[in-house]
Formats: C-alpha cells, structure tokens, sequence
C-alpha cells in the first residue's frame, strides 16, 4: 500500500545517516570534561542522544543551564572537525532521495542537528543536491524541539491548512519525529534501521500512522 504526499520530511541521524559513532565520540569527548568517562564498549548506553536535541539530552543526565552550554561547545569541538564525517549513508537512501526528486516531489530535511551541520553532512555525502529545503535548530539551541522545526519547514512552503498538511508527511527513527509530526498535524512513517523501535513508535499519545523495516519498504510506500 502507497501513500501519495507532495512533500517529504526526512530526519537525518539515525534515518539518512548512521551517525552513532561520531555523535557518541563527540558526547564521550564532552562528558570526559565533567569528569564522566565513557568507555568505547558502552557506547550503546548512550544511544538516546543521538536524535533529540542535544540540550535535551544533556537535562537527562542531570547536566543544565551554563554546564549544558558548555557541554555543547565541548561537544562541537570534536563533532565539527571530526565527528559530522564519522558517519555513512544507509545503503540505498540515496537512490530513493533521487527517485523522489526525479518524481516531482519536494523533499525537505527537519533535523534537530544545528541546520549547517546538516548541510554539511548532505554535501559530503553528495545528496544535498536532492532537497529542495533544509530545516534545523540555529547554534544557540532556539528552534531546538521537532515540533518547531517540522513548522518552519512547512510554512517554507506555505503548508498552513489542515487540508494542506495532508499532503505531507515526517519520516524519522525516534519517537520525537512521530510526536513533532503529530503535534503539527502531519503523517508520520517510522524507520526500524535506525536508533528507536517498534515500541517507541507506538506507544504514547501520539503513534506512527505507518512503520518500515527496511529502505525498500519505504520506497514502496512513498513511490
């Protein structure tokens, strides 16, 4: 079964990328500076960070305010150079992210990552070149919940009714990317390659309208 949507909002970590170990070297780098050591083998124990915005991420762990902001700037002294390139395309993405422009549809990236790192990630990987938008939060956190960026990318394309909105749909691997999307008023789609689950999906108030295991369920259901 297809769902026939004009605009396309793509996650980026953890559904475009596998971005785990860049992000988890650079936390590992950041919370070393608080004194908390993270071993290579534990890295699965922190795997929550990756998606949410990072100041979210950080409160869960008891680290706020000024030792939050500093976390921040401690961890993007190790994403930045290095980090952002610890990371590789899902086999096939690619070919769907062409697909879907060649088709005709406007494909959006609604990322919780700072949006210039996300464009830096697209063009190294050479698939900047499919979207027509990309969305995230500014360095200083502000548009930093999913809710707010999945808006701003619709209002860039002037999708404000709700009969507009049926027309597009978020496409992400954590639970925040169903809730941004639900709270917006838009469809969601769940991807089981990436970091979150089946469970996480569907549970809470709001739940995924649709679940993918793999890249070529997606394309079946998108295309």
């Amino acid at each position: 079964m297809g769902i026939n949507k004009q605009y396309i909002l793509f996650d980026l970590d953890g559904t475009i990328t596998d971005s785990k170990l860049g992000i988890l070297k650079s936390i590992q780098y950041a919370l070393k500076h608080f004194g908390i050591e993270i071993k290579d083998d534990e890295f699965d124990s922190y795997s929550h960070f990756i998606g949410p915005p990072i100041r979210d991420s950080l409160k869960s762990i008891g680290i706020e305010g000024e030792q939050a902001e500093l976390a921040v700037a401690k961890f993007r002294e190790y994403l930045l150079p290095k980090g952002l390139f610890e990371n590789q395309l899902y086999p096939g993405i690619d070919d769907l992210l062409k697909r879907l422009k060649h088709s005709g549809k406007t494909v959006i990236l609604a990322t919780s990552k700072v949006r210039e790192q996300a464009i830096t990630v697209l063009e190294y990987f050479d698939v900047l070149k499919y979207f027509d938008f990309v969305g995230g939060c500014e360095v200083d956190g502000s548009r930093g919940k999913k809710e707010e960026v999945i808006l701003y990318c619709l209002e860039r394309f002037g999708i404000l009714s709700d009969e507009d909105k049926t027309k597009a749909v978020m496409i992400g691997d954590r639970n925040h990317d169903i809730i941004g999307a639900g709270k917006v008023g838009i469809e969601s789609v769940g991807v089981l390659w990436g970091y979150g689950s089946l469970e996480e999906f569907m549970s809470g108030e709001y739940k995924a309208d649709y679940v993918v295991r793999d890249i070529d369920e997606l394309t079946g259901l998108l295309c």
